[in-house]
């Protein structure tokens, strides 16, 4: 199966069932800031999306910053989105709602 480019009607279809992932059209990217309880989080929710990004063999763009982690999906191979980057990007979603309802110890 080949990778295909969404188009802006087929982006913005799928991107409603993400309404926290932000679209900039120009780049053919969708990005999402978290903020988890602390670096340890921060660190244990970036690796649980390695794994899932290798499993994939699909990588994000992204940054760390203490409690903050910056993650941008988009597919190189067609210059923009497609179906990978809606799919990581709601196996993000799905493994951040894991940290979100996690107490977090004082």
């Amino acid at each position: 199966m080949s990778l295909k480019k969404l188009d802006a009607g087929q982006a913005a279809e799928q991107l409603r069932a993400l309404p926290q992932w932000t679209l900039d059209a120009h780049a053919g990217a969708i990005t999402r800031e978290f903020v988890l309880a602390d670096f340890m989080h921060a660190f244990a929710f970036m690796t649980q999306i390695a794994i899932a990004a290798e499993k994939h063999n699909h990588h994000p763009e992204w940054s760390n910053v203490y409690n903050k982690v910056l993650i941008t999906w988009t597919t190189h191979d067609v210059k923009g989105l497609s179906s990978n980057d809606i799919n990581m990007a709601r196996i993000c979603d799905q493994a951040f709602a894991g940290y979100a309802a996690a107490p977090t110890s004082a």
